[in-house]
C-alpha cells in the first residue's frame, strides 16, 4: 500500500509565524495553505503539516528534524536563526558522526538536529528522528521492524548499534535509518535520563484513498496502542499517528459543506470514508 506520508507538529495558534521562520533558516521553503487551523508548508519538497491545536501538546526532543545541508554557512544561518528564544540542546561542533554538527530547540519547542553532509553525493535532505527513552527504551529495533512490515513500500537503509565502551546500552540502536513510501525517517535510543517521550506534539499523517486502507493501518496501528479522535492514534510505542481519508482535503475545501462534514469527522474515531461523503451531500 503506497501512501502519501507526512509529519504533524502541533502549535498553539502560532502554525504560520513557525512556518515562516522556517522559511528564514532553510530557504527553499514554500507555504502551500495557510488557515486558522492548518498551514501546509514544505522544506526542500518535504510537506509538513503545521496544526494550529491549541495549548493541549507541545513538541518536545522524542521527535526532531534532521536537517541535512550543503555547507557550514547554511548549517550556521540556519543555527542563528532557529536558536533566536530557542535553546541549545548539543553544541554545534564536529562529532565521530558529523564534520559539523548540532541539536538546537527552537522557540515553539520543535528540535532540528543540523548536520552537514558527509559527501559530495548527500543531498540536502530533511526528515523526522524518533528518539526511545525510558520505558521505550530498548524498543527501537522492534519498532523499526514493526513499521518496515507494516508498510508495503519500506526500506532499511542504515542500522548501527553501541558498542562496548560507547556510554550506552550494548546492541541498542544508536542510529537507524529507514523509509516508509518514499518518506525517510530516523532512529535512535538512550537509556539517559530525559524529561520527555513521544506525544501528540508531533505525528505522522498517513493518507489514504480507500477503506480498506484505513481500516488496515487503524487495526495494526492500534494494536497494543489507543484510539483517540478525528482519525488519531497512538501505537504500541507511544508514537502518534493520523490515519486521514485523502479525500478529506475535497471534502472540506467546499465552505457549504464543511460544517456538516466536520460535524461527522468529530463524532468518529476511526474515519469512515462513505460517512463523510454522506455527510456532504
Amino acid at each position: 500500500m503506497k501512501k502519501s506520508i507526512y509529519p504533524c507538529i502541533w502549535f498553539n495558534g502560532n502554525a504560520l509565524e513557525a512556518a515562516t521562520l522556517y522559511q528564514s533558516a532553510f530557504g527553499n521553503t514554500t507555504i502551500n495553505v495557510a488557515n486558522a487551523v492548518v498551514v501546509m508548508f514544505e522544506i526542500h519538497g518535504k510537506l509538513f503539516m503545521g496544526l494550529n491545536g491549541g495549548p493541549h501538546y507541545e513538541p518536545n526532543p522524542s521527535i526532531s528534524f534532521f536537517k541535512v545541508m550543503a555547507s557550514k554557512q547554511e548549517v550556521d544561518a540556519a543555527w542563528k536563526t532557529l536558536l533566536d528564544g530557542g535553546k541549545v540542546l548539543m553544541d554545534l561542533n564536529k562529532y565521530p558522526w558529523s564534520e559539523y554538527y548540532g541539536w538546537v530547540q527552537d522557540k515553539f519547542g520543535v528540535s532540528w538536529q543540523l548536520s552537514l553532509t558527509n559527501s559530495a553525493q548527500q543531498e540536502p535532505d530533511v526528515y523526522p528522528s524518533l528518539l526511545f527513552t525510558g520505558a521505550q527504551n530498548g524498543r527501537a529495533e522492534e519498532a523499526l521492524n514493526f513499521y518496515t512490515t507494516l508498510f508495503e513500500d519500506a526500506t532499511v537503509e542504515i542500522i548501527s548499534k553501541y558498542q562496548p565502551g560507547e556510554h550506552d546500552v550494548e546492541d541498542h540502536i544508536k542510529y537507524a535509518q529507514f523509509t516508509l513510501t518514499g518518506q525517510r525517517f530516523a532512529m535512535m535510543e538512550s537509556s539517559h535520563q530525559h524529561e520527555f517521550n513521544f506525544n501528540p506534539g508531533v505525528s505522522i499523517v498517513v493518507n489514504c484513498d480507500t477503506q480498506e486502507e484505513i481500516d488496515y493501518f487503524w487495526l495494526n496501528l492500534t494494536e497494543g496502542g489507543r484510539e483517540d479522535r478525528c482519525g488519531w492514534c497512538q501505537d504500541s510505542f507511544g508514537v502518534s499517528w493520523q490515519i486521514v481519508p485523502s479525500i478529506l482535503g475535497e471534502l472540506m475545501s467546499d465552505p457549504q459543506k464543511v460544517p456538516r462534514v466536520t460535524e461527522a469527522f468529530m463524532k468518529m474515531k476511526k474515519f469512515n470514508i462513505q460517512e463523510l461523503k454522506d455527510a456532504a451531500l
